[in-house]
């Protein structure tokens, strides 16, 4: 492991991969806007020890390599190159607010600004990392980084490394291995793209969206700024969690996939009611980590691919959820194909990309165990969004439930935005009652 990571560090400049390419575009066509930002902070209260944590941060921010890349153009009009550099990586910076009248609220308007703040990704550090003291007892761990460099689960898998080297720092537990260094994923990349299996994908996919019909198409630099979306959260009730895990064991069906196709089956049935027809393609984030590298290596990893839902006459709910399920698992068996392979494939313009809406994403992730103390995570920025999007977040087990929905306003009008926010969990907690696998659709 020592070997692997002294030959990242010499690696010198690689290239990007297709996903941060995506993100570079976008970036070099807009480079004042700010959209591209994924931010967690970690709500940590209790017994904590300062200097253990500190250096449990500062540790695992050094094995995160991804945090101290930065990028080069050797000539105008040139793709860009990257490098990890040490002289980049983050400087932990500790913030004692409780001197301030409202220490909480000292502190969300600093990481509030920072989110907002423009970035230059080629002068300006890619990431922030901050501890506020808020409290005798509580802190908050910021963590940011543009989304050229970090997806979520990145974010998750920094979070569970803190927690473990934080726990050993206090004697419980061995430290574990380090983070794995991103040129690893890199050369995984590099092999995909030269193997069988991704001439394989290819024609998966190239099959696939041939029975399709066209996807919308987006011009880059037109998404959502997150300050402008609608947004609302609704926690669902315990009583649905507990009959969505019952359906979960007489179908067979994950409960996050259960989620996917009873989102996917409201939002067919508003088409019908709108007058549209029973087709609707939706789009769902593909984590593209099991069985790889990168699920020891913080990164952008993430893969967004396209779900095309048809509604059948009269289709039992059961019977929907199982033909989906098929079409899902096959998906996966070939969702390391990259979406901006997909769209070079089909021959998108420079400058323009799919149009990711309807999305909907299912996040089951517990927050990190920090020894000794509470912790709450919360998501303070995600990515852009385009359209519309659906988001679930709760535990492992799928518990503690929580939607969020999200819309530009040019795409969703207040009223329909409101009415989704009322129907989408009512048609969930009918979806999941006692009998429902047998009603149909339209009956829901």
């Amino acid at each position: 492991m020592e070997q692997e990571k002294r030959s990242c560090e010499s690696r010198g400049w690689m290239p990007l991969t297709l996903a941060q390419l995506d993100f570079w575009e976008e970036y070099a066509l807009h480079p004042d806007q700010s959209v591209s930002t994924v931010a967690h902070c970690l709500d940590i209260e209790g017994a904590v020890d300062q200097p253990a944590l500190v250096e449990a941060i500062t540790r695992t921010v050094h094995e995160a390599d991804i945090l101290s890349v930065r990028f080069r153009l050797q000539s105008r009009g040139d793709e860009p190159l990257q490098r990890c550099d040490t002289v980049q990586a983050p400087m932990l910076e500790l913030h004692d607010l409780r001197g301030q009248p409202d220490p909480l609220q000292a502190a969300q308007r600093l990481m509030q600004e920072d989110l907002g703040a423009q970035l230059d990704l080629m002068r300006q550090p890619l990431s922030a990392q901050w501890l506020l003291r808020v409290g005798e007892r509580r802190y908050l761990w910021y963590s940011r980084g543009h989304h050229i460099i970090l997806d979520g689960y990145g974010m998750v898998l920094i979070e569970r490394r803190c927690a473990q080297l934080y726990a050993h720092l206090l004697g419980y537990g061995e430290a574990g291995e380090p983070l794995r260094p991103f040129a690893s994923f890199l050369d995984e990349e590099t092999a995909y793209r030269r193997s069988r299996r991704f001439d394989e994908d290819r024609r998966y996919w190239q099959a696939y969206l041939e029975a399709c019909p066209t996807l919308p198409v987006l011009h880059k630099g037109a998404e959502a700024d997150a300050a402008e979306q609608r947004h609302a959260e609704v926690a669902l009730p315990r009583e649905f969690a507990h009959r969505l895990r019952e359906l979960s064991d007489v179908t067979g069906i994950g409960w996050p996939d259960l989620l996917v196709m009873l989102s996917g089956a409201y939002l067919l049935q508003y088409a019908l009611a709108m007058g549209e027809t029973g087709s609707l393609p939706v789009w769902l984030p593909f984590m593209s980590r099991w069985g790889s590298v990168a699920a020891h290596v913080p990164s952008l990893a993430v893969n967004i691919l396209p779900l095309h839902l048809t509604s059948v006459s009269d289709e039992p709910l059961g019977d929907f959820l199982q033909r989906v399920a098929r079409v899902l698992r096959q998906q996966r068996r070939h969702g390391r194909y990259r979406i901006e392979q997909i769209a070079a494939d089909r021959g998108l313009a420079k400058g323009t990309r799919f149009l990711f809406s309807p999305l909907i994403n299912v996040l089951p992730f517990d927050p990190p165990t920090i020894e000794g103390c509470r912790v709450a995570r919360q998501i303070l920025a995600s990515g852009p969004g385009d359209g519309f999007d659906l988001t679930y977040r709760g535990c492992s087990d799928g518990t503690s439930l929580l939607l969020s929905l999200d819309a530009d306003p040019a795409a969703i009008d207040q009223v329909a935005f409101g009415r989704h926010r009322r129907e989408l969990p009512a048609f969930l907690s009918r979806a999941v009652a006692a009998g429902g696998l047998s009603t149909s659709l339209g009956c829901l």
